[in-house]
């Protein structure tokens, strides 16, 4: 699925937390993108593609590095640090790590047809690759429709809740943005 699709639902999984607090939501949401962390190598793969001896960085770890129980391990460790051994934080984590793992073995077939296994057990085993043959293409109208869904759950938590996803590159921003979809759309906002 797309990063946006898995920020979307690991926000949204973070936003449902009574209570919660910024940090608690950055803490959760980048667990969840956080497997995706090893697609970055696109970029030296783009560049060097011309050269003699071309980075494949992208498609040599993508679904690798950051795809497996290892990662998951350390991706739940550090939300546990970070959100001061709050352990239901780092339940929260593990959880939109894993919910992430499971949307690219259901949703995260490339154009070429690959389906994007996902290795489990590494770095232990590649015996467990996690995939499914019915595996939807990233175009596909599952995905589009499960990222409107994602993009209608998190307008309707930010009316209800009083935060949205730019609380983390603004937080005036974020009150504008939240203001303005309260005006918009005052029923949405009802049972704050």
């Amino acid at each position: 699925m797309s990063p946006i699709t898995h920020f979307l639902l690991s926000w949204s999984v973070a936003s449902t937390l009574p209570n919660s607090t910024r940090r608690d939501r950055a803490i959760i949401t980048f667990a969840g993108i956080a497997p995706d962390l090893d697609g970055f190598g696109i970029a030296a793969e783009i560049l060097t593609s011309n050269s003699p001896h071309p980075l494949l960085w992208w498609t040599d770890y993508h679904h690798i590095l950051g795809h497996n129980i290892a990662a998951a391990a350390m991706v739940t460790g550090l939300a546990v640090a970070l959100s001061r051994f709050h352990i239901g934080n780092a339940v929260r984590a593990c959880f939109t790590f894993h919910l992430h793992l499971f949307c690219d073995v259901v949703g995260a077939r490339g154009p070429d047809g690959y389906q994007w296994p996902v290795p489990y057990l590494l770095p232990f085993s590649n015996s467990v690759q996690w995939s499914w043959n019915g595996q939807w293409a990233l175009k596909a109208w599952q995905n589009i429709a499960i990222t409107i869904t994602a993009i209608t759950i998190t307008l309707i938590l930010a009316c209800r809740r009083g935060y949205s996803p730019i609380e983390f590159i603004s937080s005036k921003a974020d009150q504008i943005f939240v203001a303005t979809l309260r005006n918009r759309f005052p029923f949405l906002s009802k049972n704050a």
